[in-house]
Formats: structure tokens, sequence, C-alpha cells
């Protein structure tokens, strides 16, 4: 494989890997010691993410910088997302605003994904 396919499957298995820690970590007790634990390991995970996806953005932007731009920012935005909630919910605030922007910001992010060139093809046509 080469270093473009390489960090593709990197870049998918980091941030499905920080879907389900993000989920995990969502429904656990707030006050256990295992949601701090999951939570500090997909800290390390959004950090995983960010780079792969650098790496993704350095590579391909020239090709259509402002599409490669928007999916970075909005993914950007999807885990600072994820953080509000967890952090938000553990301080026992409400949460319904960021579990609403979380998901509008994934649906853009992985629609920016999908239909870019070296996403799925399954979106090409729109």
């Amino acid at each position: 494989m080469d270093f473009l396919t390489q960090t593709t499957h990197l870049h998918i298995t980091t941030w499905v890997i920080a879907l389900v820690l993000f989920l995990v970590a969502a429904f656990m007790d707030r006050n256990s010691k295992g949601r701090k634990i999951t939570h500090m390991v997909l800290r390390l995970f959004y950090i995983l993410v960010i780079i792969t996806g650098l790496a993704l953005f350095i590579e391909w932007s020239s090709s259509d910088a402002m599409q490669y731009g928007l999916k970075f920012l909005f993914g950007l935005l999807t885990i600072g997302m994820m953080e509000m909630v967890l952090v938000r919910s553990k301080k026992q605030k409400p949460t319904t605003l960021f579990w609403g922007l979380f998901v509008v910001f994934l649906f853009v992010t992985m629609f920016f994904g999908f239909k870019l060139p070296i996403g799925i093809n399954f979106l090409a046509n729109m």
C-alpha cells in the first residue's frame, strides 16, 4: 500500500475508534473512574484524528482547497462538540445544544469526507 492509502485507512480507523470511545464515555456514569480513563484515551484519539486528517489535508488540498478546508474545519468542530458534551455532562450542565451541534457537524464532516475524491463514491452524484 502506498502512503496515501495507509494514511486514509489510519484516519478512518482513528475516527471510528474515537466515535466509539465518545459514545461509551458519554453513556457511562459521570463520576466513574472508567469514564475518566476513557475520556483521556479519547483525547489521545482526538490528536491522532487531527494528525492523520492534517496529513490528508496537506496531501489533497491542492486539488480542491476550499472543500478540504471545510471538511477539516467541520472535523475540528465535531471534535470540539464531543469534548463539550463530555465536559459539560461531567459538570452537570445542559448538553442538548452540544449533542445537536455534534450530530450536525458529524453529518457535514462525513458528507464532505465521502464526497471528496478520496472518499467513497456513493455520494459522488451530489
